[in-house]
């Protein structure tokens, strides 16, 4: 068969300072750059990437695969007007000289806001049906954080999306996307879906599908996705910081009937609606985190992490706040290290200066979040990198980052990495690449709220979550909402939308 292939993907904080632009997608922040043709297939081989996994499973099979365009940005405010309509037409006329085609592959995020539209991935969807017409399957790979909407699931013939947070199990979802859509080659009529959308936000750093409740929700998910009849179910708990009525996580299911599918759905949401006080855990100011984390040292052998949760550029923060660097000034923390700080201009100048010079730098502060601003000092320059590098942890795995021109700087007992461009803190590469190594320090500050977990939770003595400034809120009752549904709860147990007052000026 003949099977196109497409990437495009961003989850996008409403609330976040800067927004993508066509350079933050053909820079990739984190992950390979924009790529265009066949040499898309070179671009995401071993990574774990869904198109990689998709893509594998596909010729391995034996089909034809018609690559397009694949591109991803870091996490930030609304994709640009301009970003998402050049991406999307690129995509679509590279498809439309690729056809004749059976079927269509999409990676997508499902949380993507652009300046003009509020479902970037519905939209898409829908362009692509108009494309390639009703008899074409579409199908679609998801992040877990993906805020399904309506459209979605009515213009795509089947999304799935991953189940693991951190997202150690992206590869593995494309491929789940192929075997799928072989069953649609062997002859499985499309499916009926059904679906529920949970009635409350969900903290990121609690969705940890590592932790309860989120651990048991997805194995009842792969129990109920068993039934005969059921051919694919999928949970997301959605990215609570994107300010438009479909903002919510998300159970669907899709069946041989009107009847399984409901079934399926019905059983895994009323699970998740037990469990809604389960996602919750202990939070600590930055302050109490550094002396939390220096008492706990004294007696471990290995470090004591603190996820820097709400400067989380996987969520769309710049990456830059200096509240937790403050902290561990101030406490006199020895042999700790904090990263990513990223802020172009003190990278220039540490490289200006040279390793083994000290350079007074205004550090960080600069994307202009409330409580924040730049910690100005002198700082040691001990090593200075291209910022490229092999990632190798289970996140990031087989991804080259290009960070930019970087640095390990020192302050006292602290190392801090800084960048040019920003990649969530979630591989010990991050801090190696600069000469640290993660394993022989007494503290690491994270910036990163889960999928720091997946490389770091096995050499942490401790894990910590703080509250520093941050362009993410971990309570999401603390965001500046206008559009959410009036019936979605701002956070598990808490007040709805329309309870809570802020609906009044909408």
């Amino acid at each position: 068969m003949r099977i196109v292939v497409a990437g495009f993907e961003h989850e996008t904080n409403t609330f976040a300072p800067t927004k993508a632009d066509r350079r933050a997608f053909e820079l990739g922040g984190g992950w390979p750059g924009m790529v265009s043709g066949p040499a898309l297939f070179k671009a995401v081989e071993g990574a774990n990437i869904p198109a990689a996994g998709f893509i594998r499973a596909a010729q391995a099979a034996g089909h034809t695969l018609l690559p397009t365009t694949w591109c991803a940005a870091s996490p930030s405010a609304h994709v640009t007007r301009d970003a998402y309509e050049h991406i999307s037409a690129l995509i679509l006329e590279q498809m439309a000289a690729a056809l004749p085609a059976d079927a269509v592959y999409l990676d997508l995020h499902g949380a993507m806001v652009a300046e003009h539209l509020d479902d970037g991935e519905g939209e898409l969807i829908a362009r692509v049906r108009r494309l390639v017409g009703d008899g074409i399957p579409i199908v679609v790979s998801l992040d877990l954080h993906a805020n399904v909407t309506e459209r979605m699931l009515r213009g795509a013939d089947a999304l799935f999306a991953f189940r693991t947070y951190p997202h150690v199990d992206m590869a593995e979802t494309g491929e789940r996307v192929f075997r799928y859509l072989q069953q649609r080659f062997d002859g499985l009529p499309r499916q009926r879906p059904a679906w529920k959308r949970i009635p409350f936000l969900i903290p990121i750093c609690w969705q940890s599908t590592f932790m309860e409740p989120a651990k048991s929700l997805y194995k009842k998910l792969e129990r109920i996705e068993a039934t005969p009849g059921v051919s694919g179910m999928s949970l997301c708990m959605g990215f609570p910081a994107a300010d438009f009525p479909e903002c919510a996580g998300m159970v669907w299911a899709y069946g041989a009937s009107d009847t399984l599918a409901r079934q399926a759905v019905d059983e895994l949401f009323q699970a998740v609606v037990e469990a809604e006080h389960g996602f919750a855990g202990t939070l600590y100011e930055a302050d109490a985190a550094v002396r939390k984390a220096q008492a706990l040292a004294q007696q471990a052998s290995r470090p004591v992490v603190i996820a820097d949760a709400q400067d989380n550029p996987g969520a769309g923060s710049d990456s830059d706040t200096t509240g937790m660097l403050r902290a561990l000034v101030a406490h006199d923390a020895q042999a700790a290290a904090i990263g990513l700080i990223v802020d172009p201009e003190s990278a220039a100048l540490a490289h200006q200066a040279g390793a083994g010079h000290t350079v007074r730098l205004k550090l960080g502060g600069k994307s202009g979040v409330p409580g924040d601003e730049p910690f100005e000092g002198d700082y040691l320059v001990e090593s200075l990198s291209d910022g490229r590098f092999l990632a190798k942890g289970p996140y990031y795995k087989g991804i080259h980052m290009a960070l930019g021109p970087s640095a390990c700087l020192r302050r006292g007992g602290v190392r801090i990495v800084v960048t040019t461009d920003k990649a969530q803190m979630a591989d010990q590469e991050m801090f190696r690449f600069v000469g640290i190594e993660p394993t022989a320090q007494k503290i690491l500050v994270l910036k990163s709220a889960t999928h720091f977990r997946a490389d770091f939770e096995p050499i942490a003595s401790g894990v910590l979550v703080a509250i520093a400034p941050g362009s993410m809120k971990i309570d999401p009752a603390l965001l500046p909402w206008t559009r959410l549904a009036g019936d979605i709860r701002l956070n598990p147990g808490g007040p709805t939308f329309a309870e809570s007052g802020k609906a009044q000026g909408r």
